[in-house]
């Protein structure tokens, strides 16, 4: 166990989807799993093991922001022996081509989060995994799934250029969680990427409701799922 964790060895499975919602984590094991157990509750950060399409996948909130993420991913992957983490989440638009609803693959992450460069590295990019990222693309058919660079921000309500960001830095939209499992993945040697569906247009102005990103998410969810029994 640790400070943020009481499931014990055994209790998680080797694949871990990470929605940020802990709300959205129930949801997906009500609405995707067999066999449900309730492994963490520390922090009402509430984690749950069960089976889907017979293979073990664990779902584990993140909360919001590299911190947060930070430490529950670092904790899966080095103390529960976690092989692969694919973060679910909601992200906003750059673009007014990406619409609501529609899905992004993280190849890499762009930011400016001091998480990883006050842990030695010098590089404002972190890519995601190829090996997941295959899996991802080969098990979702005829959904539409852009690839690109996103953007991972410290600050929900900032002022930065997002012309900038998506013109020169290329970032086709942004979120707050990525860039901190990608580069906790790439440090414990293990395999980490984002699926994630646009919530908000910040080109258009156009968002989802509250509920909507809570349960509206259901391709983004089976395809990470269907990417996990394809390991």
């Amino acid at each position: 166990m640790t400070p943020h964790n009481e499931a014990k060895i055994g209790d998680i499975a080797k694949n871990v989807l990470m929605p940020g919602d802990p709300l959205r984590a129930k949801h997906i094991a009500d609405t995707f799993l067999d066999d449900v157990k309730l492994v963490n509750t520390v922090r009402n950060m509430n984690a749950y093991t069960g089976k889907y399409k017979g293979k073990m996948v664990t779902i584990m909130p993140s909360g919001m922001g590299c911190a947060s993420i930070g430490i529950y991913s670092y904790e899966l992957f080095k103390f529960y022996d976690v092989d692969n983490i694919i973060r679910i989440g909601t992200a906003g638009s750059y673009s007014k081509d990406l619409d609501l609803y529609d899905l992004v693959l993280a190849e890499e992450s762009y930011s400016l989060s001091s998480y990883a460069k006050i842990q030695g590295y010098d590089s404002n990019i972190i890519k995601s995994s190829e090996i997941l990222n295959k899996k991802i693309i080969d098990v979702s058919n005829d959904k539409k799934v852009t690839k690109a660079r996103i953007h991972t921000t410290d600050v929900f309500y900032f002022d930065e250029d997002i012309s900038d960001l998506y013109n020169n830095k290329k970032c086709v939209c942004t979120e707050m969680e990525s860039f901190a499992l990608f580069y906790n993945a790439l440090k414990l040697n293990k395999n980490a990427t984002s699926i994630l569906t646009i919530s908000d247009n910040l080109v258009t102005n156009k968002r989802a409701s509250i509920e909507e990103r809570q349960t509206a998410f259901d391709d983004m969810i089976k395809i990470a799922l269907d990417a996990i029994v394809n390991l």
